[in-house]
């Protein structure tokens, strides 16, 4: 079976004609984000922002719009996530003690009638999504929390009851099993960081070539003047010397961005003068300890979370779902936003 196209394409009106958007990837990936509001896009128009939830576009000029338009024939369809707003969290129905429900239950609803609503109960508590609104309400409280429907990036497509993923031939599985697997180890920083040559004596294929050999296995390795033992079964690693543990992670293609697409995203914070600066790593005056590209990947791995950072002598936390960075001794909050290059 081929592999399945991308099943989407996003698409800007200029005020006379649609057209498509160049590397709208970046676009499908921060909109399957429950926590994305919007984000900001360069084009020859200007920067624009795209408003996810009213699924419209500003600009410097009157008349433009913004459409998310489907490929899928008759008989496929595309996995869809829904999520309501916990506190400060995004949470998927299903995953947190709202096991009457789940995304697969009311995409059901919501396609059977887009304006109409679902009711459910977790406890003794009843709730009811209103589909048009897209709000939760609990009915003895009349307490209202927002609900947003979204689909999951690269996720499979059902074709005629059966399922099928871009999973490439057996052939190309055997002589490329290790190209676009990436290993990472977290960081000082909070930072997920790829092992590499020659700071370290083996790369993301060294390790993936003795994972796909035992997976349930370990290997030795050194960085510096420190040797370490890398743990597939929990997925840690551990300093011999002083038996410092930090978490490693195994990531594929398929939700894992690639250098190329990690540079189109610009991260940009608000300064003291009003004005946007980017995130420079460094030891500069003015740098810290993080670029944007770090900052996207940690974005990528949970876009509801936060990481630190430091600059000079303050240390900082960036939160992903309220999009601002904190000084963690003076507590000024500066805003944050994410640009699409």
């Amino acid at each position: 079976m081929n592999a399945i196209a991308k099943p989407y394409e996003w698409h800007l009106f200029d005020g006379q004609q649609w057209s498509s958007i160049c590397n709208d990837h970046i676009i499908e990936s921060h909109y399957c984000q429950p926590g994305a509001r919007g984000m900001t896009i360069d084009t020859h128009l200007g920067a624009l922002y795209i408003d996810f939830d009213a699924m419209t576009v500003r600009g410097p000029f009157a008349g433009l719009g913004i459409r998310r338009e489907m490929l899928l024939s008759h008989n496929q369809t595309q996995e869809v996530g829904w999520y309501f707003k916990d506190n400060s969290y995004w949470q998927e129905y299903g995953t947190q003690g709202t096991s009457s429900v789940n995304s697969q239950t009311l995409e059901q609803w919501y396609n059977t009638n887009p304006e109409g609503s679902f009711q459910f109960t977790v406890g003794r508590s009843t709730y009811v999504i209103d589909f048009s609104a897209m709000t939760q309400t609990r009915r003895s409280t009349h307490v209202l929390r927002k609900v947003r429907r979204r689909p999951k990036f690269n996720s499979s497509v059902f074709v005629n009851d059966s399922l099928f993923t871009d999973t490439p031939s057996p052939l190309s599985t055997s002589i490329n099993s290790s190209m676009g697997i990436t290993w990472e180890f977290m960081g000082e920083e909070g930072i997920w960081t790829e092992y590499q040559k020659p700071g370290c004596s083996l790369d993301s294929i060294d390790i993936e070539n003795q994972y796909q050999l035992n997976p349930h296995g370990q290997l030795t390795f050194t960085a510096g003047r420190y040797s370490y033992t890398l743990e597939f079964s929990e997925m840690f690693q551990i300093n011999s010397t002083f038996g410092t543990k930090r978490h490693v992670r195994r990531t594929t293609g398929e939700n894992h961005y690639n250098s190329s697409a990690l540079s189109q995203i610009q991260w940009q914070y608000n300064d003291e003068n009003g004005y946007w600066k980017d995130y420079v790593k460094g030891s500069a005056r003015g740098s810290c300890t993080i670029s944007s590209q770090d900052i996207e990947r940690q974005y990528q791995q949970n876009s509801t979370g936060s990481m630190s950072f430091r600059t000079g002598r303050f240390n900082y936390i960036l939160d992903f779902s309220a999009m601002i960075q904190t000084n963690m001794s003076t507590q000024t909050k500066r805003p944050v936003r994410r640009l699409l290059q």
